[in-house]
């Protein structure tokens, strides 16, 4: 399902990252990345319809996906981490980094949003977060 803007996602919570431009979401399969000859990752499906190699596991401490703090994508899948290294492409684009899954954790998969709105997190969430028995 769709999930509204400003819904907080949990650690440990199934999601699909599509691609606003585009439509498609980030999708992985059993096939070799062309220059690490990791798991490769790409584009698939079309406004935001795909497929189960769709799904990603986001894997964080605590409850929830907090802005400022790192987090791991684990395909659903295969198991293997959304990774980036320092292997780069020459075409189409020039100094394109080659976006891959990887088998093992590592400091070559933590993720942190550095871009975007904030948005405030839904009544139900401050409730539950900063609710104290008196």
């Amino acid at each position: 399902a769709v999930c509204q803007r400003g819904t907080p996602v949990r650690c440990g919570q199934a999601i699909r990252l599509t691609h606003l431009g585009t439509g498609r979401n980030l999708h992985s399969h059993r096939f070799t990345s062309p220059l690490s000859g990791n798991q490769e990752v790409s584009a698939f499906g079309e406004a935001g319809e795909g497929d189960y190699l769709d799904d990603w596991t986001v894997v964080c401490s605590g409850t929830y996906w907090v802005r400022d703090d790192e987090v791991r994508f684990q395909h659903t899948s295969t198991d293997v981490f959304l990774s980036v290294t320092g292997e780069q492409y020459g075409r189409p684009i020039h100094g394109q980094k080659e976006v891959h899954g990887m088998a093992a954790s590592s400091q070559n998969n933590y993720w942190k949003v550095m871009e975007g709105i904030f948005m405030q997190p839904s009544e139900a969430l401050q409730t539950e977060q900063y609710h104290a028995e008196l």
